[in-house]
């Protein structure tokens, strides 16, 4: 089967910045006495969006105003860490990027990170020589979290492609139950932080997008 559009996951897809995440949640949970294992973390955390995280961690018992003040503290600690480093895309993303582009196959970002990581990775990332700002999905506080599939459908009419014709690419538990809610045509998994992808084994996982083939695009 010949596919003719793509949707991204970014973080951890696209960007590999789990362990900065996870470094940022570990810092952020011992201010305030809190503690997740990295399993719980990639169970509970990963792939979904800040407020149901922190509804999560402290038990519903948040204000908007309080989610909003942690959503904060927390995304500004993880952009210091990402700062710390050189902030490289995925292995083999920009050489894919420029085939989609370069073929006319249109592709979109679909994420749970919020306008503030958004922003950041415009500003630090070379994301405009692939993407337009107005065409990425992300957490506007409308979209219902992953493993909901509404982020990918509303990415799917944005390039303008039904869920057959599309290979996702996930990396969260949350994600890819979402890109298989949405019933994407194929759903590569991309292991990024040698995470736990035993229940997925029957889907392609990979560790650089040169893996991908280019031969199933509709050229």
């Amino acid at each position: 089967m010949l596919f003719s559009g793509v949707i991204f996951d970014f973080n951890g897809t696209l960007f590999w910045d789990t362990k900065l995440h996870n470094k940022a949640w570990d810092i952020f949970l011992t201010r305030h006495n809190l503690h997740l294992s990295d399993e719980d973390k990639f169970q509970k955390l990963h792939g979904k969006n800040n407020r149901d995280i922190f509804q999560s961690i402290f038990n519903g018992m948040l204000s908007d105003g309080e989610i909003r003040d942690y959503i904060l503290e927390k995304e500004l600690l993880y952009q210091e860490l990402c700062l710390q480093t050189n902030m490289p895309l995925a292995p083999g993303a920009p050489e894919f990027l420029d085939f989609l582009k370069n073929n006319n196959i249109p592709f979109t970002i679909a994420t749970a990170s919020g306008k503030e990581n958004v922003d950041f990775y415009f500003e630090h990332l070379p994301l405009t020589r692939w993407f337009e700002y107005d065409k990425i999905v992300y957490n506007n506080g409308k979209i219902k979290g992953k493993p909901d599939p509404q982020i990918y459908q509303i990415a799917l009419s944005i390039i303008g492609k039904k869920p057959g014709e599309v290979i996702i690419f996930e990396d969260a538990v949350a994600g890819l139950q979402a890109a298989k809610n949405a019933q994407a045509g194929k759903i590569i998994v991309v292991d990024s932080n040698d995470d736990d992808y035993r229940d997925w084994s029957d889907y392609q996982i990979i560790k650089n997008f040169d893996e991908v083939d280019r031969m199933q695009f509709a050229l």
